[in-house]
């Protein structure tokens, strides 16, 4: 372990070279290989994984990079259990092969020794915008780079990111790992604009004006829903996207302590029953609270949370109130000091001084409000085509990730995301044919 800011951050090593070399060769490197349907990008997973048996990092690198610009964070947060690791042949014995550690482990190698990069071509097939830095922007921009594309990256934060620098906490991926992976995308030269606000600081409109060939809208559901019950206006009612963003700016020194609405003793109910629900609790419980509780309305069964993280939540201590649908926040003067909720027995009312909501997101209409021609459907999500994969109703701009869909994991916003790079590249190059 070790401390850092505001809370403590879990110092897991991943692993050293002999034992990423012993767990490698484990893997029985299957004729129909399963853990490669497991993963939504389709890794080839024995392929790379025989090269670190043999002690080939660099090899094994390669390998991954033709498939995914980010292996240090998927190694780090991808749910494995669910995905590559649970489709592995050796997972009904109970003794599947970690491979999210072993592509943690190369991803940390290439970093630490300095590999040498892969040969990027010269700029000259097209230009592309791309809006918003989180998990489908930055696949984006790492594709289209690596096939001669120049890309520009706009984020409205200070910061390149989105939800892995913001949303995800600490303990589970440190910023220096989403900082040093967008470097890696940066070096195929990729540029990065930040404090760049959308439908304020420029439209997709002034972007084709300023010579892009095309446009991606990659911003994600940055809009968290509020639960519309009495008292929702109470001081210490926050959503739990705020709290994690301004706990982690805290940790890191940008932002004072004082700021972040968990105290020390805090008596916390968390809302609300997905992974953001349990990141907010565990965080919580990090910061020192003296009692943290998940409200969620349905059962455990059918809470959207990873299986992991729940089991992780209950390991540090958070209690879990299940088929309790909040219905009013109480006061004490404009202060929150409990919450009422209906059970299967009737109403109850449970105590605290912090409630953080985490009922879901949608995305933000910013960028739909200034640009004509950009259709979405009932719940604000980005209407898209399959031919040219992912463009939208307006003619050369494209969107992909959460605002297309509804909240997913980062793996899978990069699974749409490199389809959606292929349809910008093809894209391009007939609209570039078209032209001469």
């Amino acid at each position: 372990m070790e401390s850092k800011g505001l809370y403590i951050i879990d110092a897991d090593q991943g692993y050293n070279m002999l034992e990423a070399v012993a767990e490698a060769k484990r893997c029985l490197n299957c004729k129909n290989p399963t853990c490669i349907g497991g993963c939504p990008i389709e890794n080839d997973i024995p392929e790379f994984i025989k090269e670190i048996s043999k002690g080939n990092f660099g090899e094994a690198r390669e390998i991954l990079a033709r498939k995914t610009n980010l292996p240090a964070i998927c190694g780090r947060v991808c749910p494995h259990d669910l995905q590559c690791e649970g489709h592995c042949i050796l997972a009904k014995a109970g003794k599947e092969i970690n491979i999210g550690k072993l592509e943690r482990f190369v991803a940390d190698f290439d970093h630490t020794m300095g590999l040498i990069n892969e040969k990027i071509p010269r700029k000259t097939r097209g230009k592309v915008a791309v809006i918003g830095s989180g998990p489908a922007g930055l696949t984006i921009a790492g594709d289209l780079a690596k096939i001669g594309f120049n890309v520009v990256v706009y984020e409205a934060l200070p910061e390149p990111g989105g939800i892995l620098l913001y949303g995800i906490p600490d303990f589970r991926l440190q910023k220096d790992v989403v900082r040093r992976e967008i470097r890696k995308i940066e070096s195929y030269g990729v540029t990065f604009m930040t404090n760049m606000v959308a439908g304020v600081d420029f439209t997709v409109d002034t972007l084709f004006q300023s010579g892009f060939d095309a446009a991606f809208i990659g911003t994600g559901t940055n809009v968290s829903n509020n639960l519309d019950i009495p008292g929702k206006s109470l001081k210490g009612v926050e959503l739990s996207s705020y709290f994690l963003r301004t706990s982690m700016l805290a940790n890191e020194g940008k932002l004072n302590s004082s700021d972040v609405i968990v105290k020390e003793g805090s008596k916390v109910i968390v809302i609300g029953g997905g992974n953001v629900a349990m990141d907010a609790a565990r965080t919580a419980v990090r910061i020192g609270a003296k009692e943290v509780s998940v409200v969620y309305r349905r059962s455990e069964e059918d809470m959207p949370a990873t299986r992991a993280e729940y089991e992780d939540a209950l390991r540090e201590g958070v209690q879990f109130r299940f088929n309790s649908n909040p219905i009013e926040y109480l006061g004490r003067g404009d202060e929150v000091c409990a919450i009422k909720v209906m059970t299967e027995e009737g109403e109850e009312i449970l105590e605290g001084d912090v409630m953080l909501v985490a009922i879901g997101s949608k995305p933000a209409k910013r960028i739909v409000s200034t640009t004509e021609g950009i259709d979405v459907d009932e719940k604000g999500y980005v209407v898209t085509r399959e031919k040219p994969y992912g463009m939208t109703t307006l003619k050369g701009v494209f969107a992909g990730g959460d605002v297309v869909h509804q909240p997913a994991t980062v793996v899978k916003a990069m699974k749409e995301a490199k389809k959606v790079a292929e349809g910008i590249a093809a894209y391009v190059d007939a609209k570039k044919l078209l032209d001469l």
